[in-house]
């Protein structure tokens, strides 16, 4: 009897929750638009234009399908969101271009810009971010931050969807990075591997406040520096070296430094 009961709880578990997008569902999506998006992703050959048209035609249905499936969660009806994001895609992209352009002209190791989209993680969690942040900002809830997870688990970087990022983004190497929900980031800003932006304070009763740092223009982060708290501004042009802990502002055009004491 008991476990009757045990899963007679799983099911009505599963049954209150059939409105939310399978991960499955969401990866596939994510992997059929990048490959769209960018050539270097694809797994298709399209021959004609016809083609072409009916393959993101068909991502944009799948996109339709699960908004449809959640619409009692959102705040619009499901074709109108999903219009809107297809409307702004042809921005993303060219906002993404931008960004593989600044990381090729950053990294004396990248020697093509099909190598950076390809074999670049940091460069696809950028991407993926954009693209979760665009239906973060048509208010879509949960499928942003799935997506986001999606390129954590593939790159180990992870980017808050509602965090606000400039143009010209770069992040070099990558691994360990974290960008918390209320950070907003300036244009050309580099970041280095490790480097955390995050917040002084966890508590809950905090939720709606800004806890994560500003980080101005033109801000170059080295490996593992910590930068906390949402009073934390980061001037433009500032350079933070390797293994610092800020939480305090720093100004325009200054450099901080890790000095170890004998």
């Amino acid at each position: 009897m008991a476990q009757s009961a045990f899963l007679q709880s799983l099911y009505h578990s599963h049954q209150q929750e059939n409105d939310l997008p399978a991960p499955k569902l969401v990866a596939d999506w994510l992997d059929g638009l990048m490959e769209l998006l960018f050539p270097a992703y694809r797994n298709v050959h399209f021959d004609k234009l016809e083609d072409f048209e009916r393959a993101f035609a068909e991502n944009q249905h799948r996109l339709l399908s699960m908004l449809s499936n959640m619409q009692s969660r959102l705040p619009a009806p499901a074709h109108q969101l999903q219009q809107s994001f297809e409307l702004g895609l042809p921005q993303v992209h060219t906002t993404l271009v931008a960004d593989a352009n600044a990381i090729l002209a950053g990294d004396p190791a990248a020697t093509t810009l099909i190598e950076v989209l390809r074999t670049y993680p940091g460069f696809y969690a950028i991407a993926v971010y954009r693209i979760a942040h665009a239906l973060d900002q048509l208010d879509v809830p949960l499928l942003p931050r799935m997506l986001t997870e999606i390129a954590h688990g593939r790159t180990g970087i992870d980017i808050h969807p509602k965090a606000v990022i400039g143009n010209r983004f770069c992040i070099d190497h990558g691994t360990g990075i974290v960008i918390g929900e209320t950070v907003v980031i300036g244009e050309d800003v580099k970041l280095y591997q490790g480097v955390t932006l995050g917040a002084l304070s966890v508590r809950k009763e905090l939720a709606q406040t800004k806890r994560h740092p500003t980080i101005g223009n033109r801000v170059i982060i080295y490996a593992s520096a910590t930068i906390l708290g949402g009073n934390t501004i980061i001037g433009d042009d500032a350079i933070i070296g390797g293994n610092t802990w800020i939480v305090k502002s720093v100004p325009a055009g200054e450099r901080v430094y890790y000095k170890t004491t004998k």
